[in-house]
């Protein structure tokens, strides 16, 4: 007998009838003659209104006590599904996270999970039993309850999976799988079969919404298998996600990904000394604010002064407006200019490992259609550059084209272009 988890997110359990069909699925998955571990996320905005309330109540509420909040969204689901699947005639029962004992850091609202003790659902899957955990969620030191940030759902369902030594860990939402882009941008864009997971890293970290990073990041050292897979249409396999050294590289390029969500800042005329980069960024990382493209001018040598340009998320706009002051006293800039009309661009893909010539058609392609790049990053597998918002859905259309991401030719981009 196999195990295989499977993750419910928020739009496959957002009312009764969708948690019934989650019941189906489960049991279709237990009458393969597997056993099963259910991880389910909060019903739909559910996390939303509880956040909503909790602004309702204080502007600055503790990190403890909004774990404690957020925490019971889950619960809500979990309870109704094993109720739907005890009510189909297979027996259900449901854990929280503390129940189950999963341990986290301590800390609240971001913790990492550190452990994951198995006794209990060993012996309640020994019973016979479909065990349903809520995601999200686990428990520190003192018994203290905290959660894993936003889609931690996910991360949970593949900790338990490698925990247990599963068979597989199947992440269903309501998409049919990983695209080689946003669907809802590029119409045509293509269902990938299978994708290495560092090619699914670097896409989740680039701004596909389809898994949280940390999810992959814990599957992929235990070579754990995953699916993306549809709630909706469960005969659907979805997208295998496997080890880079089990696919067929037949392309450079297998993805594209444009995320909205960052802002640029330039700290300006930095004095070109050792030491002012790593006390900005230290201070930054005090702070919890997590930085992600980089770029440091050449020193000028007139003033002896250099420009340091980085990206973060624009939900930590106001903790960094919070660190101005203390920016300038360290570094004494001249300016800091804050950017939020950009978008980054990316293309991932496994295949351009040791490949000339893919940053330089990345590059021809965005100046044939007339879009300036603001900044670039790179690694082995992904090269991302920052665009002006505006010409953001343009880059998805004439990169995913030039790349052969989109299925089809689109028939006239030149109409998209700008003035």
């Amino acid at each position: 007998m196999g195990l295989i988890v499977q993750k419910f997110g928020g739009t496959s359990v957002a009312d009764t009838a969708k948690i019934k069909n989650v019941a189906q699925a489960v049991i279709k998955e237990k009458l393969n003659g597997n056993n099963v571990i259910v991880v389910v996320s909060a019903m739909g905005h559910t996390t939303d209104n509880l956040l909503k309330l909790s602004k309702e109540i204080t502007s600055n509420p503790s990190t403890r006590e909004m774990d404690m909040l957020l925490s019971t969204g889950e619960q809500i689901s979990m309870s109704l599904l094993a109720m739907a699947i005890n009510e189909a005639g297979h027996s259900a029962v449901s854990l929280t996270g503390y129940q189950v004992g999963i341990k986290t850091e301590n800390c609240h609202m971001c913790a990492r999970i550190v452990d994951i003790e198995t006794a209990r659902v060993k012996k309640l899957l020994n019973e016979g039993k479909i065990v349903i955990v809520a995601g999200f969620q686990g428990v520190c030191e003192g018994n203290e309850i905290t959660t894993l940030g936003r889609g931690g759902s996910d991360t949970t369902a593949v900790a338990l999976a490698c925990a247990f030594g599963a068979d597989r860990c199947d992440i269903y939402s309501d998409v049919e799988g990983v695209y080689t882009a946003d669907p809802r941008v590029i119409k045509t864009a293509k269902k990938l079969d299978k994708i290495s997971y560092e090619e699914m890293l670097e896409l989740a970290r680039v701004g596909a919404n389809v898994l949280h990073p940390r999810s992959v990041e814990t599957a992929k050292p235990y070579k754990m298998p995953m699916r993306v897979r549809s709630s909706f249409k469960l005969d659907d396999l979805g997208t295998l996600i496997i080890g880079v050294e089990e696919m067929e590289l037949n392309k450079p390029v297998t993805g594209f990904a444009c995320d909205n969500s960052q802002i640029r800042i330039v700290i300006c005329d930095v004095v070109d000394e050792p030491g002012n980069a790593a006390k900005l960024f230290n201070l930054l990382a005090s702070k919890d604010l997590s930085v992600d493209m980089i770029i440091q001018s050449y020193a000028r040598h007139s003033n002896n002064t250099n420009d340091i340009a980085f990206t973060i998320a624009k939900s930590d706009l106001d903790k960094f407006n919070s660190l101005k002051d203390d920016i300038n006293n360290i570094v004494k800039a001249s300016n800091i200019l804050v950017d939020e009309d950009i978008a980054k661009v990316s293309i991932v893909g496994a295949g351009m490992i040791d490949r000339p010539g893919i940053a330089a058609k990345m590059f021809d392609t965005l100046a044939t259609s007339n879009i300036n790049i603001k900044m670039i990053s790179t690694s082995e597998i992904k090269i991302s550059c920052l665009v002006e918002k505006q010409y953001g859905e343009l880059a998805a259309k004439v990169l995913c084209r030039a790349f052969d991401l989109d299925g089809a030719a689109i028939a006239d981009v030149k109409g998209d272009l700008p003035d």
